[in-house]
């Protein structure tokens, strides 16, 4: 893994990713990645199973924690922290909602 001179993203095997927002508090951020681990988990289920109803909750999933992230959606380096943080904040209340 290499980091672009801006370390916005890296890179891994030839592929650029966008680092996670590096102003999320490590607690919002790692109960969004606790999310996406799940997430992973259940879409790898998902497929060996079969079940595209599945795989799809699995992938809106990933999806809202990699956005509260700032791994997809807007570039969080443009944006506000204050925004940056209430966005992932929201993600993370998202997710929350959907176990329960």
């Amino acid at each position: 893994m290499t980091a672009e001179p801006d370390d916005h993203f890296f890179v891994v095997d030839g592929r650029r990713w966008r680092r996670t927002d590096p102003a999320l508090p490590e607690d919002l951020a790692a109960a969004l990645r606790s999310h996406l681990g799940r997430g992973r988990s259940s879409a790898r289920q998902a497929k060996r199973a079969g079940d595209e109803d599945a795989l799809a909750d699995a992938r809106h999933r990933n999806g809202l924690a990699k956005h509260g992230l700032g791994e997809r959606g807007p570039e969080w380096w443009t944006r506000p922290e204050a925004d940056r943080i209430a966005d992932a904040r929201r993600a993370l209340a998202d997710l929350d909602a959907l176990d329960a």
